[in-house]
């Protein structure tokens, strides 16, 4: 496995900013990964694993650790128990994935489609997207467990799946890092149509939508708000939504509809959303002073979605953590709600 010195961070992610890592290796088989666990502890370097990139933000200052970047890839595919069963590579690029699975016609994923990064970061936060998880198909997570430097399988129950979570970023955070991850889709299944913003592009078709339409029209809806990677776009600089949508006990929902309406506003209501108590985070944005388009020295918001922070071309880290930080201090002036960001943060302070 060659390992490499004070490797730029920037390249390796969607937002394109970030310093140096001090040792960097990419892995592409498990004895790789294992063999990097050992370099690191010989060396006493602190370990991050990057996937895809795309859910990361890295100091300008870098990473004074070791980067393993995952390259494990692959595809199997089996029939099980009337499902198909795919075994994919931690380092595959997730929506290859998806787009593999839906011209197998195997429904389950197909809303999850156009999203940027690799498939070893959809259990971490359980990625989710236009009424789908992958919590919902997940069969089990081949992982090596750093504690015995042992490969194990960790069914979905002992994921632990919840919203945007899992053990992998909550209890069990840096514990284990993610060889392969196995999918159990429906063979021959309906196509899933939930949200809005779907049920809206679908109206006035007579048939139901196939899963290649779904999927067609995912990244079409994603490349409208600027949620699809595509070269050349300036809104594509980022990391995607920023922010989780909150997700509020009954009373302080009930709060915060209440100081809406005495403003004379409506929050957005969505039956996937209130069945959780969950609000539109992109909504608090907007409602908060920031529009779409905004800029901010060399930081801004995206011309298509409220909720992607983006680099215009040369921002610093330092700008994108000065514009999360006035966005999350202006909502909780004037609703009262902290947001939380969905990126992970390397090389900050604290």
């Amino acid at each position: 496995m060659l390992i490499r010195e004070n490797i730029p961070l920037a390249p390796f992610t969607t937002m394109q900013v970030g310093g140096p890592s001090r040792y960097f290796s990419e892995a592409r088989t498990a004895a790789e990964v294992l063999e990097a666990v050992e370099f690191s502890r010989e060396h006493k370097l602190p370990l991050f694993v990057l996937g895809g990139g795309s859910n990361l933000v890295v100091a300008d200052r870098g990473w004074p650790g070791f980067t393993l970047k995952i390259g494990i890839t692959g595809i199997e595919e089996r029939a099980e128990a009337g499902k198909a069963v795919f075994v994919v590579g931690a380092g595959e690029d997730w929506d290859r994935f998806v787009g593999y699975a839906v011209g197998r016609n195997c429904a389950g994923v197909e809303c999850l489609s156009g999203i940027p990064g690799s498939v070893g970061g959809t259990p971490v936060q359980n990625v989710g997207a236009y009424g789908q998880e992958v919590a919902e198909t997940i069969d089990s997570v081949l992982a090596l467990d750093l504690a015995s430097s042992r490969t194990v399988e960790l069914r979905n129950r002992d994921c632990r799946f919840s919203y945007r979570t899992s053990i992998f970023n909550t209890s069990a955070r840096g514990s284990y890092i993610i060889l392969r991850v196995t999918y159990a889709l429906t063979p021959d299944g309906d196509s899933h149509l939930q949200y809005a913003d779907l049920k809206k592009y679908f109206a006035g078709w007579s048939l139901k939508p196939t899963l290649a339409e779904i999927r067609d029209a995912v990244r079409k809806i994603r490349a409208g708000k600027g949620m699809l990677i595509v070269p050349g776009d300036d809104d594509c600089r980022s990391a995607g939504s920023f922010f989780k949508n909150p997700v509020l006990a009954s009373e302080p929902y009930d709060q915060l509809r209440a100081r809406a309406a005495s403003r004379g506003l409506r929050m957005p209501s969505y039956p996937a959303l209130d069945a959780q108590h969950k609000v539109s985070a992109a909504w608090l944005v907007e409602h908060s002073g920031f529009s779409k388009g905004d800029r901010f020295g060399a930081a801004g918001i995206s011309r298509k979605h409220a909720l992607a922070i983006i680099n215009c071309g040369t921002a610093t880290a330092a700008d994108i953590v000065s514009l999360k930080t006035r966005i999350q201090e202006r909502v909780r002036e004037i609703w009262g709600i902290e947001l939380h960001p969905e990126p992970v943060f390397l090389g900050f302070d604290g």
